[in-house]
């Protein structure tokens, strides 16, 4: 439909009454919501998480310290033209490896204890400590009051190693007449390395490192092109997606710890209950991590140190029985009726 000027004119009148009218109404009441937004939701599992949650449960459980999971990598965000501060990944490593590790067999093989925040720890132990001595006069602690610390005989280690922008790029349009759209497409990929580090000799027990793709796409359509003599119909739409970047790490710790439990058993560190259920899984890993060379590489050997997992935990000594209070029985006193006589005097007392 063509609009002649004074048409045109009375419409383009009309848009920014309505622009300026919504503009001002705007200072005065609350936006509504994006589009897209949600409510707060619980984060559902992935299909990595849910492999990691199926896991077949051990013989026993695993004491293991988790202490830190850093960024080293050093990215900050990309933009153009834009100088910004902010990481290109999160630095909450260590909270998602704590839970990682807690959703293995649904918390059956792992007992997770967290030393990313050990000085609190520490500090509230004192404080307690402290409050029995001055309240309580206790110089030794009841072990019934504060129980010893446990302590694991393995510690994970390791980190975000790597973050490499635009690992792959691509896109396709076309245009006619001035009506086309084009598609364009990224991938980033972060990667993270996992070590499990006996504490009785430093020996790297296991060693595992995955990678998982961060994908982000544009898919955008225009039209342009005079419909008139001196009249000009623009327009345009698009939409972009982001994969969040957190779900990304999420999944390649995840696989980690997989990765970890697994190569974990091959070497005799651990050990399924099922063990039908091991030796498959073993099998299904190899032909993931190897491939094609699977039928060039030996089995792995097992480490030096022997039994690394099992840890003997502190326990307190048992406090001594106090003593019974003895109670001595004085005969009775004899009253025989007379006088009591005094005792006699010693050397140099002036009686009188």
């Amino acid at each position: 439909m063509v609009f002649g000027k004074e048409a045109g004119l009375r419409v383009l009148l009309r848009a920014m009454v309505v622009a300026g009218t919504a503009a001002l109404s705007g200072c005065a009441t609350t936006p509504g919501p994006f589009f897209g937004t949600t409510d707060p939701t619980i984060v559902q599992p992935t299909p990595v998480n849910m492999s990691l949650r199926t896991l077949p449960e051990p013989t026993r459980r695993i004491s293991v310290s988790v202490y830190d999971f850093p960024d080293l990598t050093g990215q900050y965000k990309e933009r153009e033209l834009v100088q910004t501060l902010s990481r290109a990944v999160s630095q909450g490593g260590s909270a998602v490896l704590i839970k990682a590790l807690q959703d293995a067999g649904e918390r059956r093989w792992f007992t997770v204890l967290d030393r990313a925040g050990l000085q609190d720890l520490v500090r509230e132990r004192q404080i307690l400590t402290e409050m029995r001595r001055q309240y309580r006069g206790e110089t030794e602690i009841d072990p019934n009051a504060l129980a010893p610390l446990l302590h694991s005989g393995i510690i994970l280690q390791g980190g975000i190693v790597g973050y490499d922008s635009n690992t792959q790029t691509g896109g396709a349009g076309a245009r006619y007449l001035g009506i086309g759209g084009n598609t364009e497409w990224q991938l980033d990929t972060v990667t993270v390395s996992l070590r499990a580090v006996s504490t009785e000799t430093g020996e790297v027990l296991t060693s595992v490192v995955t990678q998982k793709s961060i994908g982000s796409s544009l898919i955008r359509g225009s039209v342009f092109r005079y419909i008139a003599l001196d009249e000009l119909l623009e327009i345009e739409a698009g939409v972009t997606g982001n994969e969040p970047r957190l779900i990304a790490l999420q999944q390649a710790i995840e696989k980690a710890v997989y990765g970890t439990i697994i190569e974990g058993a091959e070497v005799g560190l651990w050990a399924f209950k099922d063990k039908g259920s091991q030796q498959r899984l073993i099998a299904k890993y190899r032909q993931e991590k190897l491939g094609e060379y699977l039928g060039q590489t030996l089995p792995p050997v097992r480490p030096v140190t022997i039994s690394a997992a099992r840890i003997t935990q502190t326990r307190p000594k048992p406090r001594p029985t106090p003593p019974a209070p003895s109670v001595r029985q004085l005969p009775p006193a004899v009253d025989e009726g007379g006088p009591v006589t005094p005792p006699p005097p010693a050397d140099g007392e002036v009686i009188g």
